[in-house]
């Protein structure tokens, strides 16, 4: 089997936008009085807007009624913007921007499918705009990770078969992603919480694109 694609999640495996990510739902969880610290934080990786505000309501004991909570993901999305503002090509992962140009030099087409809103934002600020052929925007598809909506808008666009795609995740709820939607899971993190993947690199400046290529999902270890 030859693969056609690559697909990325975008945060933690291209760019580090999480910190910006948890110093916005801080703000939010400091309004609501519940304590929330960077643990906390690693639980909403993967996880869309409305479902990390769940969560940090369930660390709470909180309940809100809909219109309340539409509006505070509206504001953690403009705390968000606001500090996309400072970012730059300065926090594009160590190895991220090499193995794109890896994979396009293999032939790959690329993807990324991000459960953010704002992916496009962030791939232009960290100058990497231009270095995939698709985004997927999350606010179109159905279901977010852990159902693989997202990796199969991108399947779609760029007129692949998923059996074509690998796909590279930090997230749990990523790999599972992947796994669902047929597709060979690539790590980038823990072991221990990326399991499922059928091969994880602690980070992605020690992604082997050779040792990855040489999967299938009839073969998925070496």
């Amino acid at each position: 089997m030859t693969f056609r694609a690559a697909l990325f999640d975008l945060d933690g495996v291209l760019v580090d936008s999480a910190r910006l990510h948890f110093v916005a739902w801080k703000r939010i969880a400091d309004e609501l009085g519940i304590p929330f610290d960077a643990d906390d934080n690693e639980a909403l990786k993967g996880v869309d807007r409305m479902g990390s505000l769940e969560h940090i309501l369930r660390l709470g004991g909180r309940t809100l009624d809909l219109s309340a909570k539409e509006h505070l993901a509206a504001r953690k999305n403009g705390f968000y913007l606001d500090a996309l503002t400072t970012m730059s090509d300065a926090d594009v992962l160590p190895g991220a921007a090499a193995l794109l140009a890896q994979a396009r030099d293999r032939g790959l087409l690329l993807g990324v499918a991000s459960a953010s809103r704002n992916a496009m934002v962030v791939l232009e600020r960290a100058g990497l705009s231009n270095a995939v052929d698709f985004v997927a925007d999350a606010a179109k598809v159905a279901h977010s990770k852990p159902a693989p909506d997202i990796f199969l808008a991108c399947v779609t666009a760029l007129g692949v078969a998923s059996d074509e795609c690998v796909g590279f995740e930090d997230a749990a709820a990523g790999v599972d992603a992947i796994k669902a939607a047929n597709m060979v899971a690539i790590g980038i993190g823990d072991s221990q919480v990326l399991a499922k993947a059928d091969l994880i690199f602690a980070a992605t400046a020690e992604v082997d694109l050779d040792r990855v290529l040489r999967l299938s999902p009839a073969r998925p270890q070496v």
